[in-house]
């Protein structure tokens, strides 16, 4: 039927399915080359799929006009057509057309919203496997249902991957109308949920889910169904009845097509820490391994006994050092007399007391140790260093001690969402990560217009020779702000930059909130208010992220919210991610940056301070400059991550690994 009526004028657009990477092959200069070609082909390509694209939006429109006429009765009898196309035709662009139409509609009809014409291009990106960049507040929750829906409705289990349970309920809470208007049912996999709740949640047509849930579900799965877990596997288990009980079956049904919000934290930040199911060992045989590994590394000094990296985040032993070491190593007897055991336990003991901080690395609450996530801010649930450093900083802080954890099986976010057969992504910020997106997970990158023009100013930033100078000045300008109304926003890097921050505006009289990993539970109701008039917001990272700001009364005229991002982070993109805070479809807004030459990231590159750096542009230029290179590091540390976790489930079968 919708053949016929559509298919005069249906697009014949490129295929944009996603096509797994070579998992034996090693990504260095290939990589690279791959990158370059990319972006090369996405420069000559994009005018023409842009091209193209108006002319699928031209008719989107021009179908939805025509449901506007339907009464309930005939919308319900066009969308059940619509299945019928989709599930016996597949996703011809004449049908694609029509779904995206109705789920237009739909969404206007159930929860009062219309999808932009920017939106519906955004959505094109992703049901053809790539990465929509639609600038922060845009839309992206809405997007994502264009892509979602028609998939679903031709058929293919989809799940939209988020980075936070809150998220992932929010969204689902508000798009399940849609859904349930095109005949969709929708699932949710949250923390906390049984096994039969999960299995339920991933028979939905639409499932939503966070990044860590969903991966470690798929390698519970394996675990269950064995090494050589396949599909024929499976069916042939079903053929004999093996039935079993109903925590003896997996909760996923495959691993289809998948929609990640916010990709590039997902797909790009977090992929520098593979997932890993472990079993404990005895804490009490923990506890004492880890005190005497504290006992033989205090008394050790720095530069006479050991060395630290310039980015203070390796520790290597002197000459002295080992002698030292092998000394008391001999008087303690047993293990200690190894010098590679030794030597281990001495590193891991001196990064506890010298490398893992308190409110910056990790928190210390209800007797236990919880790191932070650097590039959110946000609590890390159930996660533990390895190596036994973990129990070090908890006897350090003196913790209860609990067991290390023993790898029973593990995988990287990259080889994870290779495993899909269609992926794409929305974020604000992809254009810096291209070229690995589009190495590692073959993701195009599409660039998508805003709905209105942008109305957001930057100033120059100020970069200052201390910390203390850098916070005397964010004080002074935050008072006056909040003087005119203006609401600010003071964007740090970890919690206990947001605590110097907090004490320096508690000491000049100012009332704020402080939004860190420490407040992560209420994060969403203090980041949705930092928008009034007056009001001053210190937000560790980006905690909130994914939560609109919404203007106060009054606010748009006094210029919008005023971001303060009183640090540069490890990559351009998060820095990016904060600007966006404000100016959100077409409001106004500003962003003014203040730093200091004791910040983290000129610490921890490594970059030289010489004479010249009294100069502003020098001062700019060492930013710049410290940023490429933690950029360089992390991306080599993913790479070199990928690579080991290639040649360990390739080489190492037994060890766990699922593939």
């Amino acid at each position: 039927m919708l053949d016929n009526l559509v298919g005069a004028v249906s697009l014949q657009l490129p295929s944009l399915r996603f096509q797994p990477v070579n998992a034996d092959k090693d990504y260095g200069w290939e990589q690279r080359l791959s990158g370059a070609i990319g972006a090369a082909t996405d420069t000559i390509v994009r005018p023409l799929l842009a091209y193209q694209r108006h002319g699928f939006v031209r008719k989107v429109n021009a179908w939805r006009d025509h449901l506007l006429g339907l009464d309930e009765t005939q919308f319900k009898d066009f969308v059940r057509q619509l299945r019928d196309d989709l599930i016996c035709g597949g996703l011809k662009q004449a049908s694609v057309v029509c779904a995206y139409a109705a789920i237009k509609e739909a969404a206007r009809r159930e929860i009062g919203q219309e999808h932009y014409d920017v939106q519906l291009r955004g959505g094109y990106a992703l049901l053809h496997g790539a990465i929509a960049e639609l600038e922060t507040g845009e839309g992206k929750t809405l997007t994502a249902t264009l892509a979602a829906a028609t998939a679903a409705m031709a058929g293919t289990p989809v799940h939209v991957i988020t980075v936070n349970d809150y998220l992932a309920k929010r969204d689902e809470e508000l798009m399940r109308p849609v859904y349930r208007a095109l005949g969709l049912t929708v699932g949710l996999v949250v923390s906390g949920l049984s096994q039969e709740e999960r299995r339920k949640a991933y028979l939905a047509d639409i499932t939503y889910c966070t990044n860590k849930e969903v991966a470690f579900d798929y390698l519970r799965d394996g675990l269950l169904l064995g090494q050589c877990a396949s599909n024929v596997r499976m069916k042939i288990r079903k053929l004999h009845g093996e039935k079993g009980q109903p925590g003896d079956k997996p909760v996923m049904r495959g691993l289809h097509f998948a929609i990640v919000d916010e990709a590039d934290s997902v797909l790009i930040d977090e992929a520098r820490t593979p997932l890993i199911i472990s079993g404990r060992t005895d804490p009490d045989t923990e506890r004492k391994r880890a005190q005497q590994a504290l006992d033989l590394a205090t008394p050790l000094l720095r530069d006479e006994h050991f060395t630290m990296s310039r980015d203070g985040q390796e520790i290597a032993l002197t000459d002295k050092g080992k002698t030292e070491l092998m000394d008391r190593g001999n008087v303690m007897g047993g293990l200690w007399r190894g010098s590679i055991f030794r030597e281990e336990q001495a590193r891991n003991a001196l990064g506890a007391l010298h490398i893992y901080k308190c409110d910056e690395h990790y928190l210390v609450r209800d007797d236990k140790i919880e790191i932070i996530d650097e590039y959110t801010g946000r609590v890390m649930q159930d996660r533990s260093w390895g190596d036994g450093v973990h129990q070090l900083v908890e006897l350090k802080e003196r913790c209860t001690i609990t067991g290390q954890t023993i790898s029973i099986a593990r995988i990287t976010y990259q080889r994870f969402f290779r495993c899909y057969r269609k992926l794409g992504g929305m974020t604000g910020t992809a254009s810096e990560a291209r070229t690995e997106l589009r190495s590692v997970y073959g993701l195009a990158v599409e660039r998508i217009n805003t709905n209105r023009p942008l109305a957001r100013s930057y100033a120059d930033p100020h970069i200052y020779a201390t910390s203390q100078e850098k916070w005397v000045y964010i004080v002074d300008l935050t008072r006056e702000l909040v003087d005119q109304g203006i609401p600010v926003l003071i964007a740090t890097r970890s919690v206990a930059s947001s605590t110097v921050g907090s004490e320096y505006l508690s000491d000049a009289g100012i009332e704020h909130r402080v939004l860190s990993a420490v407040e992560d539970q209420h994060e969403a109701d203090i980041i949705a208010a930092a928008g009034q008039s007056g009001c001053v917001t210190v937000a560790t990272n980006m905690a909130g992220r994914g939560v609109d700001i919404r203007l106060g009364n009054g606010v748009v005229e006094l210029g919008g919210l005023h971001v303060i991002m009183s640090d540069r982070h490890d990559s351009r993109r998060i820095d990016r991610q904060l600007a966006g805070r404000c100016a959100r479809q077409g409001e106004p807004g500003h962003v003014e940056t203040v730093l200091s030459l004791e910040d983290t990231l000129i610490v921890d590159s490594g970059v030289l301070l010489p004479y010249l750096c009294h100069a502003k542009w020098y001062r700019r230029w060492l930013f710049y400059r410290a940023q490429r290179l933690m950029e360089r590091r992390f991306g080599r540390a993913r790479r070199d991550l990928m690579n080991w976790d290639q040649q360990l489930g390739s080489s190492l079968a037994f060890s766990g690994s699922i593939e």
